[in-house]
C-alpha cells in the first residue's frame, strides 16, 4: 500500500471536483446574501448620518436662534439703561440727590433684569441642547436607555462646561 499523504490523481479530481462544488455553492447562495447584508448596512449607516447631520443643522439653528435673542436681550437692557441714565439727567437738573437715587435703583433694577435674562437664555440654550443630544444620542444608538437618568448625565455634562469657562 502506497504513501496515504502521496496525492494521486483520483484523489486530486475529487478534491478539485468537491472544491468546485462547494465555490459554486458559496458563489450561489451565500455571497449574495452577504453582499446584501452589506448593501442594507452601507445604507442604514448612511441613512444615521444624514440624520445625525440633519439633527446637528437642527441644533446649529437653534443655538443661533438663542443667541440673537440673548442680543436681543442685551440690546433691550442697554436701551432700559440709557433711558435710564437720560432721565437721571433730566432730573439732575432739579435735584441732585434725588437723581443719584433714583439712578442707582434703575441701574441695579436694569442689572437683575440682564442678569435674569442672561439666566432664562442659558437655561433654555442648556434644555434645548439636552433635548437634541438625547435625540441624537438615541438615533446613533439605536436604543432607549432611562430618560431621566440620561437627562441627568447630559445636564451635568453641560454644567460642567460651563462652570469651566
Amino acid at each position: 500500500m502506497g504513501d496515504p499523504f502521496s496525492p494521486t490523481l483520483g484523489v486530486v479530481f475529487w478534491q478539485l471536483f468537491v472544491l468546485a462544488g462547494l465555490f459554486f455553492l458559496l458563489w450561489k447562495f451565500l455571497f449574495p446574501v452577504i453582499l446584501k447584508m452589506t448593501e442594507e448596512r452601507e445604507a442604514r449607516i448612511k441613512k444615521d448620518l444624514s440624520d445625525a447631520e440633519e439633527a446637528r443643522a437642527e441644533s446649529a439653528a437653534a443655538l443661533e436662534e438663542q443667541r440673537s435673542l440673548l442680543a436681543g436681550a442685551r440690546g433691550e437692557a442697554k436701551a432700559i439703561v440709557t433711558e435710564a441714565r437720560e432721565a437721571a439727567e433730566r432730573e439732575r437738573a432739579t435735584a441732585v440727590e434725588k437723581t443719584r437715587a433714583e439712578q442707582e435703583e434703575l441701574l441695579e433694577r436694569a442689572r437683575r433684569e440682564i442678569g435674569a435674562e442672561r439666566e432664562r437664555a442659558v437655561a433654555d440654550i442648556r434644555r434645548e441642547a439636552v433635548d437634541i443630544a438625547l435625540s441624537a444620542a438615541g438615533k446613533v444608538v439605536g436604543t432607549r436607555l432611562d430618560a431621566a437618568a440620561d437627562r441627568k448625565i447630559v445636564e451635568d455634562y453641560i454644567s460642567s462646561i460651563g462652570g469651566s469657562k
